[in-house]
């Protein structure tokens, strides 16, 4: 296997995982009810609040990065390291200050599906 082929492999990949994702978050959204216990409403309410919160990191440090050699096998390594980095501080926000957004979109979910 040459570099080129995992390069490829890797993009790939990388992509298939952002894709699955927000196809999961999205299925679990689409799985609340007005019978949906609070739980479960609360737990994709975080779910949501930590892709919304990835997304905004990841977003920043591509606007922080230096352009470097995308050919790069190393820095394909360190994208993927940091990638897995950023999911985990991205929940970590969220379990520690979500609180308040977390309430409030709570509150209008429950409005919206007329839940007691």
């Amino acid at each position: 296997m040459d570099l080129t082929n995992i390069s490829s492999t890797y993009s790939s990949a990388k992509a298939d995982a952002g894709a699955s994702s927000a196809n999961s978050l999205q299925s679990s959204i689409k799985n609340i009810s007005a019978n949906s216990s609070e739980e479960e409403l609360k737990g994709v309410i975080m779910d949501f609040e930590s892709y919304f919160v990835e997304q905004v990191i990841k977003q920043m440090k591509e606007s922080f990065s230096l352009k470097e050699d995308e050919d790069s096998t190393m820095s394909q390594y360190k994208d993927m390291f940091m990638d897995q980095t950023i999911e985990m501080v991205a929940d970590e926000i969220v379990e520690q200050t979500g609180g308040n957004l977390t309430q409030q979109l709570y509150e209008q979910m429950r409005r919206n599906l007329n839940m007691a």
